[in-house]
């Protein structure tokens, strides 16, 4: 196991601990990652009592028919966007009823793919909290040196470090990365 891998499953155990401990439930909408987050997270012994479910939406047309991102908002915005990833996080929690915290991920993982604007490593998470009938979301885009693999793998890290923050009643969106 890598040092990038130990870390991912640290910050899976400790989000698994934060929500447990507040009963919180959440769900995970993906696109870079392909479910590289939900799976992390279930690798938690018991993470049905936290972990609700998950979306891997690759494409624009998944995520306007599964987590109602509207298309002219991707078309204008961009498919690597944070409008775009709030959106993914918030449609996430519209379809899990149950879930109080979601993220959406949605980025360029490479090797190909890049534009000058939005190069290769490039990656917009969005988290969301729902309070009563309220979803609060917040953002931050990311870019990630390397690989493919390593571009999604700090996509997930940095997934799970905001998500524990929310949970501390913190701002993810202005945390420190860890790359």
């Amino acid at each position: 196991m890598t040092g990038l891998e130990e870390r991912i499953a640290q910050a899976a155990a400790e989000l698994a601990a934060a929500a447990s401990e507040r009963r919180h439930r959440v769900v995970t909408a993906e696109s870079c990652t392909g479910g590289s987050l939900a799976a992390a997270m279930t690798e938690i012994p018991g993470s049905s009592e936290w972990f609700e479910g998950g979306f891997v939406t690759y494409t624009a047309l998944s995520k306007a028919v599964y987590l109602d991102v509207a298309l002219n908002m991707i078309e204008k915005e961009g498919i690597v966007s944070e409008p775009v990833a709030q959106a993914m996080a918030r449609g996430a929690l519209a379809c899990s009823p149950r879930a109080t915290l979601a993220v959406g991920i949605t980025g360029i993982a490479g090797p190909g793919g890049g534009t000058p604007d939005v190069p290769v490593g490039t990656v917009a998470i969005g988290w969301a909290e729902r309070f009563n009938e309220h979803i609060v979301t917040c953002s931050r885009t990311i870019h990630v040196p390397g690989t493919r693999r390593i571009v999604r793998q700090q996509a997930v890290l940095t997934a799970l470090l905001g998500l524990a923050e929310l949970i501390r009643f913190g701002n993810p969106a202005v945390m420190p990365c860890e790359y």
